[in-house]
């Protein structure tokens, strides 16, 4: 099994090719695709029985030759940062698949066989070492959630995707100059063009200064347009809102992390001089987008579009825990990673629940359905909850430690963004519990409510799945947190040790 992690990226792709020759029978192309993640989420959890959670390097390391002349490699490895957000990605598709069964009725052969692919590519993404491979990765995944939203997205789909498309290609050529160039440092101090990520991380701190900020600013809004950071966030409520449901699901739980992930992983190695010197903007950043994100939610009218700007202002918690460089805050901001990816998809798919029984997502169409949904609005109250951050469930656990952490803080020195943050807290119970109110509680005033058909055997199985989880992290957070401690530790003293140079902002 050395190349159980080459077998995770490729698995769902292999599997993917089969659908496309199973003609129309759409039960067992549905059959098919559930069996193929959850196989996939199997070799994870090999993975995972792999994995030494004590040892901070990258482990079941992967490389081959690739590009002989640029010296480019196919180098894969997994540490405790990227073992989380694998294992999330894996267990997220299943999941999916199992919730939104027969949602999709219309080239179900082609939605199947392109989620698969997304899936081995997301994996892809948290597993490269080579900043070429990364890119490859980084660029296939845009290609099945083009079409996801494009074919069989809401009516302003052509927008969405445009609007989504041009974002991320913006970022992804960003990253390209930024990768070419950095490879191109390598040559000069080193006589070595290369574009592993374990060696040019060595040479971080003899790159000239003013170069390391163009490179930190092309890299850095890449991966802060995907987050997506305030103020890059425009496209993501349009793409969530026109997705099916199954693309929100998968936008909102684990392409997003594909930015924060970034930040933490590369962003924060590569260039740590500038990281240390502008830490203080990411965070603030953040700040902003936890409160714009929230103050806007309050105002929406659509349940969709409300639950796509939460995930601007959870997000903006994340990037504070990266800015504030602590072991708790880091500690938190990855697990807040999953935890964002737990409890926003499952209420993406409670949204499409209830719009595939209404063909409506407005907030005043509802009223009183708790009466004749009294499961679907038990297992909703929990989700909403745990978005919320109420102690007991996941999203307490992530938030108390970047709140914690930031607070505690030597990088950022001031609390000021952790009291601001704290805020965003309340203004999310704000909200999602009003949302809830107008939704579930009160009197039926529609006829069209009394008779919806209440959570049927195979989504009370997906959505008990996430509940699972959610509950698990809030009260028993160290079996996740210990996967990656020893690695989160090694980061912030690898990022600690360049302050003696005298460029962090004190």
């Amino acid at each position: 099994m050395r190349n159980i992690l080459s077998i995770l990226i490729f698995s769902p792709v292999v599997l993917s090719l089969p659908v496309l020759f199973m003609g129309r029978n759409e039960k067992l192309i549905r059959f098919y695709s559930l069996i193929a993640s959850s196989a996939v989420f199997l070799v994870s959890l090999i993975m995972l029985s792999m994995f030494d959670a004590s040892d901070p390097d990258f482990q079941l390391v992967e490389r081959y030759q690739w590009i002989s002349d640029f010296n480019v490699f196919y180098l894969i490895g997994v540490d405790g940062i990227s073992l989380l957000l694998v294992l999330l990605t894996t267990f997220i598709f299943p999941v999916t698949i199992l919730g939104v069964w027969d949602s999709v009725t219309e080239r179900v052969k082609e939605f199947y066989f392109l989620l698969l692919l997304l899936e081995g590519g997301l994996i892809g993404v948290f597993l490269s070492l080579d900043l070429v491979l990364f890119y490859v990765f980084w660029e296939v995944i845009l290609i099945p959630m083009y079409f996801i939203i494009g074919f069989w997205g809401g009516k302003n789909k052509y927008y969405a995707n445009l609007k989504f498309f041009l974002y991320t290609m913006f970022g992804s050529l960003l990253m390209l100059v930024g990768i070419i160039w950095l490879s191109s440092q390598s040559l000069a101090l080193t006589g070595k063009f290369t574009s592993d990520f374990t060696e040019l991380k060595k040479i971080a701190a003899f790159v000239p200064l003013n170069i390391q900020l163009w490179l930190f600013i092309f890299f850095g809004l890449s991966f802060m347009i995907k987050v997506p950071m305030f103020p890059f966030h425009t496209w993501l409520p349009d793409a969530h809102t026109e997705a099916p449901t199954a693309g929100s699901i998968i936008l909102a739980a684990v392409l997003l992390k594909m930015g924060t992930y970034g930040l933490m992983r590369f962003s924060m190695e590569l260039f740590p001089l500038m990281y240390l010197n502008y830490a203080w903007l990411i965070a603030l950043l953040g700040v902003i987008g936890i409160i714009y994100g929230a103050l806007v939610c309050i105002a929406q009218k659509d349940i969709k579009k409300l639950v796509a700007y939460s995930s601007v202002s959870h997000m903006g918690f994340i990037l504070l825990g990266i800015a504030a460089l602590t072991v708790e805050s880091l500690q938190g901001s990855l697990i807040q990673m999953v935890n964002h990816g737990l409890s926003t998809g499952a209420l993406f798919m409670f949204v499409g629940f209830l719009y595939e029984r209404r063909h409506t997502r407005e907030i005043a169409d509802y009223g009183g359905i708790l009466k004749t949904m009294p499961v679907y609005g038990s297992l909703f109250l929990v989700i909403c909850l745990s978005s919320i951050g109420l102690p007991g469930l996941n999203g307490f656990i992530g938030e108390f430690m970047i709140l914690i952490g930031s607070f505690g803080s030597s990088l950022l020195n001031n609390h000021t963004y952790t009291i601001v943050a704290t805020s965003g807290v309340v203004l999310s119970a704000v909200y999602l519990l009003w949302m809830y109110q107008r939704v579930m509680l009160g009197p039926i005033d529609k006829e069209e409510n009394r008779n919806i058909a209440d959570l049927n055997l195979r989504e009370i199985t997906a959505s008990s799945l996430l509940i699972i989880f959610i509950v698990w992290i809030g009260v028993y957070p160290n079996t996740f947190l210990s996967k990656s401690e020893a690695s989160v530790k090694k980061l912030k003293d690898n990022i600690e040790s360049y302050r003696s140079y005298g460029t962090g902002r004190q």
